[in-house]
């Protein structure tokens, strides 16, 4: 079985000759879509059915949380809440009903994945990266209210509620940023983030969610965080976070992704070159040989004709020939396996289904 780890994206809302040609790469293996790559939902439907006729087995991939984060807001998208709202919402108990707040809070996350997953559904994406595993030290800005709540408890059940939502509507889920980013202070987009807190009380407190729900994760994105305490390297260069923690300690068997592979903290590894900027083929490597099954590589399609993108398929390309890395199909059954199983509500169909609509009753209602 070949094995296809990239995700890569496009420039703009049709493929042209390049885009055509990269995404039919044996190694390409998944697209990533922006906003940018969105006009209305018949735009949406009709790019990615073209997609999905050069490449069936692609899996589609937004970042669509909610709040901030997320990419289709117009043309019927539901406005989705920050993920702190849920957990908000939990903390709310009705007069005289101690835990009220938190029941209404999970059917709450239960109905936002439910809504989230339906409508990307219904115009042909396969995966959100979500849920935010994250918890709100109220450290770090790029994670902020994307966090459900500090408690790891209230996080994970939360999530786990949000993942049945997702579940519902035929998606998998991607929990992120292990084993945590809500404590690193830098943006790990434009810095490299280090939370200098020992293993032990990483363990005991960001990274529980990812050990109580690693039966429940169908994939799973570690941070661009350092853990001097720990490793040396990010966690998504990590095998010790990677292999050692989250597969033989936490036992988790889905696919991991590594973030984008554009990051500032992602293009410079302390302990490989000196700490040199790394090639984005170089930094691929690292993080496949850590333990990643697919690389992202984000906005690279955009400027000078995606020179980027190719520079990683053919430096992949030459990994192989040359037999510095080799190619593993437990990584492309994981991969596959993200991979709808059930065809989707058309979206005309969805917005007049009995469980859509309450679902939006119960996003909408107060507390």
């Amino acid at each position: 079985m070949n094995h296809s780890p990239v995700v890569l994206d496009i420039a703009g809302t049709t493929l042209d000759a390049d885009d055509r040609r990269r995404l039919q790469h044996p190694l390409a293996g998944g697209l990533i879509l922006f906003a940018r790559n969105w006009v209305d939902r018949r735009q949406l439907v009709t790019l990615i059915a073209e997609i999905k006729d050069l490449r069936p087995d692609l899996l589609i991939c937004v970042d669509h949380e909610g709040g901030r984060v997320q990419r289709f807001k117009t043309d019927g998208f539901t406005h989705l809440p920050p993920m702190r709202a849920l957990g908000e919402r939990w903390m709310r108990d009705e007069r005289g009903q101690p835990g009220s707040g938190a029941m209404r809070a999970c059917e709450a996350a239960t109905a936002t994945g439910y809504v989230l997953a339906a409508e990307l559904r219904a115009c042909g994406v396969d995966l959100s990266f979500t849920p935010v595993l994250d918890l709100e030290h109220a450290h770090s800005n790029v994670i902020g209210d994307r966090a459900l709540h500090r408690d790891a408890r209230v996080a994970t059940l939360l999530a786990k509620s949000l993942m049945h939502g997702l579940l519902q509507a035929g998606m998998g889920n991607c929990g992120k940023h292990f084993p945590g980013h809500g404590w690193a202070r830098a943006d790990s987009h434009v810095a490299i983030p280090r939370d200098t807190r020992s293993l032990k009380a990483i363990l005991a407190d960001d990274a529980l969610p990812y050990a109580w729900l690693s039966s429940s994760l169908t994939a799973v994105m570690p941070a661009h965080v350092i853990y001097p305490k720990v490793d040396a390297r990010p966690a998504g260069f990590s095998a010790r976070w990677l292999q050692e923690i989250l597969r033989d300690q936490f036992g988790f068997t889905g696919a991991v992704f590594s973030d984008d592979l554009s990051m500032a903290a992602a293009r410079s590894v302390p302990d490989v070159q000196g700490g040199a900027e790394l090639s984005y083929s170089q930094a691929a490597l690292l993080a496949l040989e850590a333990g990643c099954d697919m690389v992202l590589l984000c906005n690279q399609s955009l400027g000078d004709g995606g020179r980027a993108v190719d520079e990683l398929l053919d430096g992949l390309g030459d990994a192989i020939e040359q037999g510095r890395w080799r190619p593993d199909p437990d990584s492309e059954t994981r991969r596959i396996a993200l991979l709808p199983q059930t065809p989707p509500l058309p979206w005309d169909e969805l917005m007049h289904h009995a469980p859509y609509q309450r679902a939006l009753e119960l996003i909408g209602e107060p507390g």
